[in-house]
């Protein structure tokens, strides 16, 4: 059994995490690739707001929770702005905890495609292999509206 942690964007301090465990369930967006595994949350909070301080401390209790591997929820992509930390926590949490980084949970949802194709926010600023992964089909970035 594969366990894993969330970390969500501080912003978002109050959800409660619907998207983000619908996709673990329907297995779409960063959770793709666990189709056929079953997989454990064993921890779920925030980056403890900017800079991201939380980053230091969470992924050490969900490591010693047994999890293996870390998502940065999709919030923190299609947030306004996108986190200027993503790059950081991709690199600190492997370096530090020794523990696999996985941008995103659920699929990107259309409104804040849209808004962000048309803003250009994205180019250089994600890696596009990891929002290939989230943007999904239409029909599924609309149902994550």
């Amino acid at each position: 059994m594969k366990k894993i942690g969330i970390i969500i964007c501080d912003r978002y301090h109050t959800c409660a995490g619907g998207k983000c465990l619908r996709s673990l369930r329907e297995r779409v967006g960063g959770f793709a690739r666990y189709e056929g595994e079953e997989v454990e949350l064993v921890g779920y909070t925030t980056c403890g707001g900017c800079p991201g301080g939380n980053v230091e401390y969470a992924p050490e209790e969900m490591k010693n929770n047994g999890a293996e591997v870390v998502h940065l929820a999709t919030g923190l992509v299609v947030g306004y702005p996108p986190c200027p930390y993503l790059d950081y926590f991709m690199e600190f949490i492997p370096r530090q905890f020794g523990m696999e980084v996985v941008m995103g949970t659920h699929p990107v949802p259309e409104k804040y495609n849209l808004v962000h194709q048309d803003l250009g926010t994205w180019p250089g600023m994600v890696a596009q292999d990891d929002l290939k992964v989230l943007m999904a089909d239409k029909e599924t970035r609309l149902a994550y509206d």
